[in-house]
């Protein structure tokens, strides 16, 4: 079940991308990317992952994708706090489950 966030959340994530968005804008040079806008990618690459950066920066993944196998960048299949994540919702269930209500 998914619980509605609080709109003024919702408004600081989007301003928070908008700053990203806006950096990576600035390094570039109005044509291709630059080398710098991909290093800015990679960066964020690293701590969000593949498809949260490309929403964050609103480029199409597969561009993600490509850079990084060019570049020989090696992207982890996802960021590091998932697994943190899933371990706590396992024991969670997990206690749950011992008393009957799932």
């Amino acid at each position: 079940m998914r619980m509605k966030k609080n709109p003024f959340i919702q408004k600081l994530i989007q301003e928070g991308y908008e700053d990203k968005q806006s950096e990576f804008l600035s390094l570039g040079n109005d044509g291709q990317y630059s080398q710098e806008q991909k290093e800015y990618a990679f960066s964020q690459i690293n701590e969000y992952g593949i498809r949260a950066t490309a929403r964050i920066l609103q480029i199409p993944r597969r561009t993600l994708q490509r850079w990084c196998k060019k570049d020989g960048v090696w992207v982890k299949r996802c960021p590091d706090w998932v697994y943190e994540w899933a371990e706590r919702r396992r024991k969670r269930k997990e206690f749950w489950a011992r008393r009957g209500y799932c």
